[in-house]
């Protein structure tokens, strides 16, 4: 497996203003000769750590691209800006990111078919925007042919803004302000954003969540099922928010529950081979 870390200002010079410095880190398997395998084409995990929008979680990062790399995946880790930095800063990066996918195909042996976005918490509220919304006037600016990913996973996502029953910091973090104006709401409450276009997802949550409350999920499948758009929903009953991988990957103490959880790694891979996205 080749790992190294990519500055995608490097690449795109308008990705450093204000002192941004996105990274992305590779995960990319080898083929082996020995099988003939040189040529393979691997489906590919773009990951969006959580963390408010004001950090990108660890837990959050290598211990997901590991979990998937045995369906044969491989996986690129977005560290995207954070607040200060703000709309459309984060998207943007996303949209970047899937231009290095594209454009490193075939040594990174990249299925361009098979590119699932995977995000946690304001992560997960990313990767349902990018979904959602990739080819909006603030991407399409910078980069004209902003591609879409082929199906996301979302985990315990921040998706909808409602006061009340949303993560207040992340919308904060995103836009600089909270409550949402009127424009905004619809903008950035992204069961509003579902349209024919948005791909597959696999939606998981925990109901015991007391960060990011369960109904985000909920209204986000709801939309998804509006448009007859394929998903799949899975919400444990127990849990804390940020399990990650649920296991000693990402947890100090694993337990009944944490085994318990656990499970929706599977279950996600078996989601990407119905969705023949594996």
């Amino acid at each position: 497996m080749e790992v190294k870390k990519i500055h995608l200002k490097d690449r795109f010079p308008f990705l450093g203003e204000n002192g941004c410095d996105p990274t992305l880190t590779t995960y990319v398997q080898y083929n082996m000769t020995e099988m003939q395998q040189e040529n393979r084409k691997r489906p590919t995990l773009l990951i969006c750590p959580g963390g408010g929008y004001g950090m990108c979680s660890q837990r959050e990062s290598e211990p997901i691209a590991l979990a998937f790399a045995p369906f044969g995946m491989n996986a690129f880790i977005l560290n995207y800006s954070v607040a200060p930095n703000k709309f459309p800063t984060q998207i943007r990066e996303v949209a970047a990111a899937m231009e290095l996918l594209y454009e490193n195909q075939d040594e990174w042996h990249v299925d361009t078919e098979k590119i699932t976005i995977i995000g946690f918490s304001a992560g997960g509220h990313l990767a349902a925007h990018y979904s959602t919304s990739f080819d909006i006037p603030e991407v399409r600016e910078v980069l004209p042919e902003s591609k879409s990913v082929n199906g996301s996973i979302l985990s315990y996502p921040v998706i909808i803004a409602d006061q009340g029953i949303c993560h207040e910091g992340s919308f904060r973090n995103l836009t600089g302000e909270y409550p949402l104006s009127d424009k905004n709401f619809n903008r950035f409450s992204l069961d509003k954003c579902v349209s024919e276009k948005t791909p597959p997802a696999f939606i998981w949550h925990t109901s015991a969540d007391n960060c990011v409350p369960v109904e985000s999920s909920l209204y986000y499948a709801n939309a998804l099922a509006k448009y007859k758009i394929p998903y799949e929903l899975h919400i444990y009953p127990y849990g804390n928010h940020g399990g990650s991988t649920f296991d000693i990957q990402s947890l100090n103490e694993v337990n009944d529950i944490a085994n318990y959880n656990s499970r929706w790694v599977s279950e996600a891979g078996k989601w990407l081979e119905l969705m023949n996205l594996l």
